[in-house]
């Protein structure tokens, strides 16, 4: 028996059942190229790349990869802000079989070294900011190293190296020019490779917060693709969607990238996110989509640069990655009726593990509080916490979800992926999102909060875990516990308490706890305060009771 699918009462114009490209991303992207070769597929730094200009640079990326002896398979880590070069080299890795391995452009060395020895990745491909930190990776010794800055798609003249000196490094170092320079005959080439074999990781922390890399298929991005096209209200061809959201977020990967270049919009790439300077470009190029977190648009409606902004231009406005609070869609919704706009702001949900995206606002019905409806052809059912039973409407448990876009599994995590991936009877495999929520009769989801820890700040998840371990690896720490803190601008905040060992300084162990968490963290997943504490509070079980140390750090 099918699945309750809601979308079919909601999305009256959209067939029974999609049909989606059963080919790679690469392959999906070329196709669109062929029907759209003269249209911008990219804007970036005030440069426009046509689809045609586009695929002939991917295509020398391609073989620069094959140059370095990149082949079908192989795991690639990518470490770049939103960059003709991130899109490039993505695409040009499909066509060779290979996988894209995105990270954080600013990522700790300690989470890069983690990454390496999850993905086993020989190539880096990293922004130049990130090289001078290299000499302190236990993992990249006779890696070779791909380095690229901003400059090097828009200006004639090269980056200039000012990391390690030659003779001083342990890995071999290539500049993005020389990958691009290839004088052997470029035949045209595209890797045998089933659209069901992995195309990207995204890194995760699942359901349990232990950092994963989740494996999804070229099927996935493409079904993820076709549905959002179709629940978007109108075309994409020749519109353009503002891609804010990083590539190393399925958000940004998914929604702002792959969905509109498959589709032939195009994507207004956005490095890092200022918002007057973000404000200004959406006035410039006048973006039909804007894709982003809550605390993100509500920036941009706070901007100087766009208080007397024409919108009427715009045809879709998206918020995922965290929770949008009713009182600030509302502001949202008044603020673009004011400036001409003719929509509202939909909220969505997702996982990484469904890329990003997997419930959404219809366009005409919105239901306060609600996440929306699944995407065609996905299916959500409310389960019993801990087991494969469904719960009846109205009532919460955890959220789960089926249908083309989730990943395949966890990359050499067999246990992780049999926790997150579960056959139900219907013969249905699930994702157990973590998540606690409810359906309600009519099939809109409700989102109530997270069973699993976990720390949404800014959009980006931060896993409580994962910050502790730096904190109890000082010798002064005798325990500690992560807590994410109501933020009226970022919904959550990183807290630690700490029990320290002795009765060193406490200033002075502050200083090096910040220290230590900025070295081996990304700067979203630093702690913004560290109090100390002479014990912590218990459960019935033992364990620390990090719910009542989240109470406790509210206003502090």
């Amino acid at each position: 028996m099918e699945p309750f699918a809601p979308w079919r009462r909601f999305y009256g114009d959209v067939k029974s059942h999609l049909e989606y490209p059963d080919c790679t991303i690469w392959e999906a992207v070329r196709r669109t190229a062929e029907k759209y070769p003269e249209s911008t597929a990219l804007i970036y730094l005030n440069r426009k790349v046509s689809y045609k200009e586009m695929i002939k640079r991917i295509e020398a990326v391609r073989w620069g990869f094959v140059k370095l002896g990149v082949k079908k398979g192989d795991r690639v880590l990518i470490a770049l802000p939103n960059t003709l070069q991130a899109v490039y080299t993505l695409y040009g890795l499909s066509s060779l079989g290979a996988v894209a391995c995105f990270v954080h452009p600013l990522a700790s060395i300690g989470e890069l070294d983690e990454c390496l020895k999850i993905t086993n990745a020989d190539i880096l491909v990293v922004f130049s900011s990130l090289e001078k930190a290299l000499k302190g990776s236990s993992c990249i010794k006779g890696k070779s190293v791909v380095v690229t800055a901003l400059c090097d798609e828009v200006a004639k003249f090269k980056f200039q190296f000012a990391g390690q000196s030659r003779n001083k490094r342990s890995y071999k170092r290539f500049c993005w020019s020389e990958i691009m320079t290839n004088s052997e005959k470029r035949e045209r080439f595209c890797a045998q490779t089933d659209c069901n074999e992995p195309a990207v990781v995204i890194f995760s922390g699942g359901t349990t917060g232990k950092q994963k890399g989740a494996l999804i298929s070229s099927f996935a991005l493409n079904a993820m693709a076709t549905g959002t096209k179709e629940i978007s209200g109108c075309e994409i061809a020749g519109k353009s969607m503002l891609a804010v959201m990083p590539l190393f977020h399925g958000f940004g990967l998914g929604v702002c990238v792959h969905t509109a270049l498959m589709h032939g919009g195009c994507a207004i790439l956005v490095p890092r996110f200022f918002a007057e300077k973000c404000g200004k470009n959406i006035k410039k190029y006048r973006p039909s989509f804007i894709a982003g977190v809550p605390a993100m648009l509500e920036a941009l409606m706070k901007s100087k640069s766009l208080s007397k902004a024409d919108l009427s231009f715009l045809a879709g406005v998206f918020s995922g990655g965290d929770t949008l609070q009713a009182e600030l869609k509302s502001k949202l919704d008044g603020y673009l009726k004011e400036r001409g706009a003719k929509i509202k702001v939909r909220e969505g949900y997702g996982l990484t593990e469904c890329i990003a995206v997997s419930c959404l606002a219809p366009c005409d019905l919105q239901k306060k509080g609600s996440i929306g409806i699944p995407l065609p052809d996905t299916y959500y059912k409310i389960c019993k916490e801990g087991t494969t039973a469904s719960l009846p409407a109205g009532k919460v448990g955890e959220i789960c979800v089926t249908g083309p876009t989730l990943m395949l599994s966890y990359l050499g995590e067999e246990a992780e992926t049999k926790r997150a991936l579960r056959l139900h009877s219907d013969g249905r495999v699930w994702l157990h999102t973590g998540d606690a929520g409810l359906m309600d009769k009519d099939g809109f989801v409700y989102f109530k909060g997270r069973i699993k820890r976990m720390i949404v700040t800014n959009g980006y998840n931060v896993y409580p875990s994962q910050v502790e371990r730096v904190l109890n690896s000082h010798s002064a720490v005798k325990l500690c516990c992560v807590v994410g803190v109501k933020d009226p601008c970022k919904t959550e905040r990183v807290k630690a308490f700490v029990v320290s060992r002795d009765n060193k300084d406490k200033e002075k162990l502050k200083a090096e706890l910040f220290s230590l968490c900025e070295e081996q963290l990304s700067p979203f997943a630093v702690p913004r305060e560290i109090e100390f504490v002479s014990s912590f509070p218990k459960t019935k079980v033992g364990k620390i009771d990090y719910k009542t140390l989240e109470l406790k750090g509210i206003g502090t």
